[in-house]
């Protein structure tokens, strides 16, 4: 494999070309019968899993493959963003089997749908708002309302505060993308510290105010949770939270956002889909998140030597897991690259693979894409982007900044 190829995975001008210039070069590194590993210019670079047994075989093995120092930054971020940023996705058992059993009792489906109340509500009114407007950015005005009110309203986060949550969470993921990062000169840390700053002290008042006075939400729940004589503490509550409302609104909004960009340029789908919304709704809500894989990869870091499927790795370096590559894997998927809402069975891992790192709210994301969308398809069948999305630069995510859309 030519070492350019390899080095454009670290190159966010590669991550802005068309899908299927990208689409290309996964194919050929997945047809790479060794280890692709990527150069970079100031840091130890890493290898590139790209097949989807690779991914799911590393993920499953955390015990070799760790998260730790970090699972979303291809370099080791600075010690005053791991301070703020160390959430459990970036941490091994046994600290992140302790915070996910403790965070896992206040977060089953039966408890969400307590905290949040009928989804379908806020998605009537979602929709309201978009017929009486017209056309408009879907993204704005919908894809992205309704997982931050939902993971604000869950929290107890007040409406005042909706606005500097989103431009959190919006820089924390889009680093290296200018109409986020950089306009004001400030560099990359400071951006990221002053952002997860924000969220930890907006959830260290409110976590202060809740055990004062407790009320039905989620921090509430969080705060005087107890389980087997352990609880979160303060900063565990404040890293949960930065997770939650970025992990939790990012990665929704972009599937919602992809949807509508997927169903627009695929009309056969489409009109399939409107035959039969009920029908074809489930199965089409995965192969959204299949084809778009919202979070394009994460990060493990060797513990040990370890011959994964035939080379063998050497503790202490780092490789990539390529969701988006996997979900394109023709080993497991027939005809990938075709957008198919019919597609069974669709083992995706745009929730991440099987294994302890399994996305904690994958059933909360799928109810929020599942309800918005009936919705938006059963009151306005017309309803299609009105030009190309605007994507994110950044490879982290594959996200949407901004979608016209019309009806």
């Amino acid at each position: 494999m030519d070492a350019l190829v390899e080095t454009q995975l670290s190159d966010l001008d590669f991550w802005a070309k068309p899908q299927a210039e990208r689409d290309d070069l996964f194919a050929a590194l997945r047809a790479t019968q060794g280890p692709v590993y990527c150069p970079l210019p100031d840091a130890p670079g890493f290898y590139a899993l790209t097949r989807y047994d690779q991914v799911t075989e590393a993920s499953r093995r955390p015990e070799v493959f760790s998260s730790q120092p970090t699972s979303v930054s291809l370099i080791d971020p600075p010690p005053q963003i791991v301070e703020y940023s160390g959430s459990m996705i970036s941490l091994d058992d046994p600290r992140h089997a302790r915070l996910r059993r403790i965070v896992s009792r206040s977060f089953t489906p039966r408890m969400i749908q307590r905290f949040t109340g009928d989804v379908s509500v806020l998605a009537r009114r979602i929709v309201d708002d978009l017929a009486a407007q017209g056309p408009c950015d879907f993204v704005e005005h919908v894809a992205m309302p309704m997982p931050l009110r939902i993971i604000c309203s869950m929290m107890g986060i007040p409406d005042s505060a909706y606005d500097e949550v989103i431009d959190a969470t919006n820089a924390i993921l889009a680093i290296g993308d200018p109409d986020y990062v950089g306009p004001d000169g400030k560099d990359r840390s400071t951006t990221l510290s002053e952002k997860f700053s924000y969220l930890h002290a907006l959830m260290s008042d409110l976590s202060r105010m809740r055990r004062e006075r407790p009320a039905d939400d989620l921090v509430t729940a969080l705060t005087h949770a107890n389980v087997d004589g352990e609880a979160l503490t303060d900063l565990e509550l404040a890293r949960f939270f930065s997770l939650l409302v970025v992990a939790g609104n990012e990665t929704t909004r972009n599937a919602l956002s992809h949807a509508l960009a997927l169903l627009t340029a695929h009309p056969d789908q489409r009109a399939l889909l409107l035959a039969d919304v009920e029908k074809h709704l489930p199965d089409t809500v995965e192969e959204i998140v299949r084809y778009a894989t919202p979070v394009t990869w994460m990060r493990r870091t060797l513990k040990c030597d370890y011959e994964l499927l035939g080379h063998v790795y050497r503790s202490g370096e780092r490789v990539i897991l390529y969701y988006n590559s996997a979900n394109r894997d023709e080993a497991v998927f027939k005809d990938p690259h075709a957008f198919d809402i019919t597609r069974s069975p669709n083992p995706h891992i745009g929730f991440g693979a099987p294994g302890p790192h399994f996305c904690l709210g994958a059933h909360l994301a799928r109810r929020e894409v599942t309800v918005l969308l009936r919705e938006l398809y059963t009151r306005l069948p017309d309803l299609h982007a009105s030009a190309p999305p605007v994507r994110q630069r950044t490879s982290f995510i594959n996200g949407i900044k901004s979608l016209p859309c019309a009806f």
